[in-house]
């Protein structure tokens, strides 16, 4: 089995065939996936495919994209909206450099919300960091001294340093469809030398599909050939990660029950 732990299933991309998208999950062997929140705003989708299926669970939270508009100054709503029974996460929240879509200084103030509202709920931060390595890891570590919580750095395609960073403070690693791109070997490096028990596979659906798909529409059943990679570069079997990164999962994202 394996877990795409990060995918976007509340996206219109998916509106006309969520059924038939499940499903192909289930014969690529993908038996759980994460549906991650990106505004409050729209968090009653988010939830609504979260209660449709059995092996779909969800985040809430506001994408550093959004946070001009929607970004918390405290953890409060956020707590209140993660006792949903589906929600097993919080986020994804961060820093976006690249985009600049929101002023930075919302960005943070939102990201320290969402770590608050980890710590305060126990539920794992989903942390999304483009083109701010060190401004994340600085407020990781700042944020940690005031208590620890725990999270996941997701669709990982930073620097060797802020992995060191994010692994140091107890926090996940995950892999998209990016750790199979040609030039991405720099990546590859980086995922061949995470610890075994802090790694994890997701596609970001509906963005980045991996190769062979790269170009298309990403869905969940394409975490595989991320795994497939992933396998590669650690010298080791399929069947070894698709166990090492469900269990990584199960232990990270505790309040997810484990299928049948």
């Amino acid at each position: 089995m394996l877990v795409d732990s990060h995918c976007h299933l509340d996206f219109t991309d998916f509106a006309d065939e969520l059924d038939d998208l499940v499903a192909r999950a289930g014969e690529a062997g993908v038996g759980t996936m994460v549906s991650i929140s990106t505004h409050l705003s729209k968090f009653d989708g988010v939830k609504a495919v979260a209660e449709r299926f059995g092996n779909v669970w969800c985040t809430v939270g506001v994408h550093p994209h959004h946070a001009g508009e929607e970004g918390q100054d405290t953890p409060d709503t956020l707590v209140a909206m993660a006792a949903h029974d589906r929600v097993v996460g919080i986020g994804e929240s961060g820093l976006d450099y690249f985009y600049d879509r929101s002023p930075r200084d919302r960005q943070a103030t939102s990201f320290r919300a969402h770590m608050a509202a980890s710590r305060e709920t126990g539920l794992p931060l989903v942390v999304h960091s483009r083109d701010a390595d060190e401004d994340c890891a600085a407020m990781l570590r700042e944020e940690m001294e005031q208590g620890a919580f725990t999270g996941v750095m997701h669709c990982f395609s930073s620097g060797r340093g802020l992995a060191e960073a994010a692994l140091d403070l107890g926090m996940y690693i995950s892999f998209s469809g990016i750790l199979t791109f040609k030039n991405a070997e720099e990546l590859r490096e980086i995922a061949r030398d995470v610890p075994e028990d802090r790694i994890l596979v997701e596609t970001d659906a509906p963005f980045l599909a991996p190769i062979p798909n790269r170009g298309k529409r990403n869905e969940p059943a394409f975490v595989s050939h991320t795994a497939d990679v992933l396998a590669v570069v650690r010298g080791t079997t399929r069947a070894h990660i698709e166990d090492v990164t469900t269990d990584n999962f199960f232990r990270l994202f505790s309040r997810a029950e484990r299928p049948g």
